[in-house]
């Protein structure tokens, strides 16, 4: 069962790619200007390996399935992606895993974003220790968690930077 929730996390995935990349032509079109180009081939990287090592630690080293862990993690990972796509949609056509930002394009200030600037990197943050440990592959969480991490710490900065925020 956990192989065929990580193959459903990374068809999700495939859909939120085919929506960022009809957002992206539909925001240059509106004049809109990418930053980082760079990072976003390693996050996107990232996140692929990270369902990879989900898949090969599980399976190579017969991590079990613990109730009192795995559930309260696939609780998370629901919530999380559901947090993901209500950022998502709050943001309408703005919305893209890339820095496309439309210039005068007013900032958005509702839905989760009136709460917290980068409510979806909060979600990923959750999202990249539960999932791993939906079925106790720890190793895979701990590394993925430090890897965000330092890809964040540019993604953020980065955005921060675009949208004037530093």
């Amino acid at each position: 069962m956990y192989y065929l929730f990580i193959l459903a996390i990374g068809l999700e995935r495939l859909v939120e790619l085919v929506v960022s990349r009809r957002n992206a032509a539909w925001s240059i079109a509106q004049g809109g200007k990418e930053f980082g180009r760079g990072h976003y081939p390693v996050m996107v990287a990232m996140h692929t390996l990270l369902l990879v090592g989900c898949v090969v630690e599980v399976w190579t080293q017969h991590r079990p399935f613990l109730p009192w862990l795995g559930w309260p993690m696939v609780a998370v990972v629901a919530l999380s992606t559901g947090t993901r796509w209500w950022c998502a949609a709050v943001l309408g056509k703005h919305w893209n895993p890339r820095v496309i930002v439309i210039p005068d394009a007013p900032l958005v200030k509702r839905g989760p974003y009136r709460w917290i600037h980068h409510p979806n990197y909060a979600a990923v943050v959750a999202e990249v220790v539960a999932l791993p440990l939906v079925h106790s592959a720890w190793l895979t969480a701990i590394a993925f968690t430090i890897a965000n991490a330092l890809v964040l710490n540019v993604r953020i900065r980065t955005e921060n930077r675009a949208l004037g925020y530093a």
